[in-house]
């Protein structure tokens, strides 16, 4: 029996098992082992070259976002709107069989757009290349999920579970649980409020059957069993997701108005050209880029060209953007002069650990050099030898 037949079985297990208090931890240890199927299903097979038919591209720019959504929705058209990469549109699905990256210059930065083939329901089972397209959506920073807002809602709901079936957990934050493997001592259970989804029981069994007997838990909020199945997987990765509805010139205003008041959810057309630039806006602040301009000392600010920073990127702090200067200023750094936001006063004295604001302006003022062995014009020790023993003996004069 392959890897997929065996998770159909536990799937059709758990749906005629009935919940109730009697049966959670039953249903605990079924959705471990089905975890662990599905980390063994993304796994590359034993004896396989390295390299395989992926179609990654290379990052560029200051941030990346893939398209994602099911064939024939509008993805290659608002690619070609948005960037002015042509990309393949027609009437028949699975019109894009490859990646197509574009650029978007939006406020002063380069935003990398993926144009990814259509997937459909199956995808994380490796349907219509869904593993390939997926893999190239974590890469990103955040997802755009397109939809046909003339189609049914259940679309919305397939895409959602294919990708968290591969790892993808979309617009949700990291369980507040820690998880720590040990050689002795045992399982040690702690939480820091009441759990009503978990017990201590249900997480003995589940690390058991991850064959986990030495460990330290400590949960910090009431979290359910999938939240710490992912804890021990540690292979999730939690993205932004905005949700695209397209087509609404062929929708009333009553289907436009709900679609639009639902979290995370922007409502365009791509034929009339609607709300494009809602759509552009919404994906700046979910990317949360932040835009620093420099600013020569005794000169005017430099606004031509910014350093973009990102949380996800690397962090916002002057440190950070010393280091995305150069590596070595770091140490040369005496102190910062930040106008803008995040700035008390202007200007406001900093240190490295200041967490930098967008469009705000940075000087950086750097240590003095000084001469080697002392400062300024006066030296504060001599060269000669401790001991008188150590001198040298001048040459005598010539006779």
């Amino acid at each position: 029996m392959g890897i997929i037949e065996k998770i159909k079985e536990i799937e059709f297990e758990m749906a005629r098992t009935q919940k109730n208090k009697a049966t959670e931890y039953h249903l605990g240890q079924l959705k471990a082992k089905i975890a662990k199927l599905r980390t063994q299903l993304l796994e590359p097979p034993k004896g396989s070259s390295g390299g395989g038919d992926g179609f990654e591209v290379t990052k560029f720019g200051h941030g990346r976002v893939a398209l994602i959504g099911f064939p024939s929705v509008g993805k290659s058209t608002l690619l070609t709107l948005l960037t002015g990469t042509h990309s393949e549109a027609a009437s028949y699905e699975f019109t894009t069989l490859t990646c197509i990256p574009g650029i978007i210059h939006y406020n002063d930065t380069k935003i990398q757009l993926l144009d990814l083939p259509g997937i459909i329901e199956g995808a994380s089972e490796g349907k219509g290349r869904g593993r390939q397209v997926i893999a190239v959506a974590k890469s990103s920073d955040i997802v755009l999920m397109v939809l046909d807002a003339s189609k049914s809602e259940g679309h919305r709901q397939i895409l959602t579970k294919e990708l968290e079936a591969v790892g993808l957990r979309l617009n949700k934050r990291p369980p507040q649980i820690y998880f720590k493997k040990k050689k002795t001592g045992g399982i040690s259970f702690n939480s820091t409020m009441p759990l009503t989804h978990v017990d201590e029981k249900l997480c003995y069994q589940i690390l058991h059957e991850y064959k986990i007997h030495n460990a330290e838990i400590l949960f910090r909020e009431d979290a359910t069993v999938d939240d710490f199945i992912d804890v021990i997987e540690g292979n999730r990765k939690y993205m932004k997701c905005v949700y695209v509805y397209n087509k609404i010139d062929v929708v009333g205003i009553d289907d436009v108005d709900r679609l639009s008041r639902q979290p995370n959810s922007v409502v365009i057309s791509c034929n009339l050209k609607l709300n494009l630039d809602r759509l552009l806006s919404r994906m700046w602040d979910e990317m949360g880029l932040v835009r620093v301009y420099t600013k020569p000392q005794g000169q005017q600010p430099d606004f031509s060209d910014p350093v973009v920073l990102s949380a996800d990127r690397g962090g916002c702090s002057v440190e950070d953007f010393c280091n995305h200067i150069h590596r070595s200023l770091v140490k040369d750094v005496k102190y910062v002069l930040v106008w803008g936001i995040s700035a008390r006063h202007y200007p406001q004295h900093c240190g490295l650990s200041h967490v930098l604001r967008d469009e705000d302006v940075v000087q950086i003022v750097k240590k003095k050099e000084t001469d080697e062995g002392g400062r300024g014009r006066f030296k504060s020790h001599s060269d000669a030898p401790a001991r008188i023993s150590d001198r040298q003996k001048k040459a005598p004069l010539k006779q």
